[in-house]
């Protein structure tokens, strides 16, 4: 096992999983802009090392991620207090390149929420490929309680997941969603006592398929309700014709015509 510590996030590899961990539990991995720092630095060790073929995100502690960290805000009383504590700068330099990062980091990720998700705590775990939970974990959109909207992509994920209807009473009540609800709304994949161990188990198995056609697959999943069928059509043509120049491909059609379990490589 291979291991980098930054006092915030840390980060292990074990064989072809990384595991990233947010370390902040006294106050629920709360995010702050060193933790960005930190979590984009490991998902750099992830793009660099093509030995790592799946992602686990967790947190440490009783508590997943209790979404942006309020003293990151300047609430100070005196002249433009309302500048100052604008969130829109914090979320264009830190919020949004950590979803973006997630979305496109070039292996497929697997959340493990282990306690509370609250708000971009929750959108960080939806931006995750598959999602497991733990069984007492919830997911709460806070943001309606301090006069503010989702974000971190929490209004693009969230109606995707569970429908228009359930995400707009979710937005606006900011009540709490237990974890066996929000698989039942399709939110997340499943609920596990053993969250973490599950997600590693899954990463694991997902490891040792074809990376680029997961990660493919990712893509046109999430691009569909742009396109028309016919565009639909010609997207997923385009990308099996490359997919089709690939290592993976090759030896996973051979080793189906040969009854042999298939030995991907990623490529």
């Amino acid at each position: 096992m291979n291991q980098t510590a930054s006092h915030d996030v840390l980060y292990e590899e074990h064989g072809a999983v990384a595991v990233l961990t947010l370390n902040r539990p006294a106050s629920l991995n709360s995010l702050t802009r060193s933790m960005h720092r930190s979590l984009w630095a490991a998902l750099d060790h992830v793009e660099a090392n093509k030995a790592i073929r799946a992602l686990v995100l967790t947190g440490a502690g009783r508590g997943f991620c209790a979404g942006a960290d309020l003293s990151e805000f300047d609430f100070a009383e005196g002249p433009d207090l309302e500048k100052r504590a604008d969130p829109g700068p914090l979320i264009e330099q830190s919020f949004n390149p950590t979803t973006r990062r997630l979305m496109k980091v070039r292996v497929p990720t697997v959340c493990a929420v282990n306690g509370v998700a609250a708000g971009a705590g929750a959108s960080l775990a939806m931006a995750c490929d598959i999602t497991i939970a733990a069984s007492t974990a919830v997911f709460i959109q806070a943001f309606s309680k301090i006069g503010l909207v989702p974000d971190s992509g929490g209004t693009w994920f969230l109606p995707q997941r569970v429908g228009l209807a359930r995400a707009m009473a979710l937005c606006l009540t900011g009540d709490k969603l237990s974890a066996p609800d929000a698989k039942a709304m399709g939110m997340i994949w499943d609920v596990q006592d053993d969250a973490l161990g599950a997600a590693k188990a899954l990463a694991e198995r997902l490891a040792a398929m074809p990376t680029q056609a997961l990660v493919a697959t990712r893509q046109l999943l999430r691009g569909a309700h742009t396109h028309s069928l016919d565009e639909q059509l010609d997207i997923e043509r385009d990308v099996q014709s490359r997919l089709g120049f690939t290592h993976d491909y090759i030896e996973g059609v051979q080793a189906f015509l040969q009854k042999r379990p298939a030995r991907f490589k990623g490529e």
